[in-house]
């Protein structure tokens, strides 16, 4: 509830000045996402970078246990997630395999093509 709050209000208060609102890492759970948009609403485009466990445990630092057990759990909890918005047609799948340039670079080709 704090988190979805403080969002709200940092999104109220920039209202005026802006097209959108990028949210990294919220909602994580089904959950969170029907809570997000009783309160504020539904998003229009929902971005999933798309990679193998291998990529994403790549990318951490922490230990090669605590990083499978991490990662487990984050497919767990996204599979459903990720159903609810690709049935909804707000999800677009980005392939983060490349590397962060690349990445970052589809990123901003996924979020152009769907403001046209």
């Amino acid at each position: 509830g704090i988190v979805l709050e403080l969002l709200k209000e940092a999104m109220v208060s920039k209202l005026g000045d802006t097209k959108g609102f990028l949210i990294d890492g919220y909602p994580q759970e089904l959950k969170d996402a029907e809570e997000f948009e009783s309160k504020i609403g539904e998003p229009k485009l929902v971005l999933c970078l798309d990679c193998s466990a291998e990529t994403m445990s790549s990318q951490s630092s922490e230990n090669t246990g605590t990083t499978e057990d991490r990662t487990e759990s984050y497919y767990q909890a996204s599979n459903p997630l990720i159903a609810y918005y690709e049935s909804r047609t707000q999800l677009c799948k980005v392939d983060a395999e490349g590397t962060q340039e690349d990445v970052f670079l589809e990123i901003c080709k996924t979020i152009d093509s769907f403001l046209k």
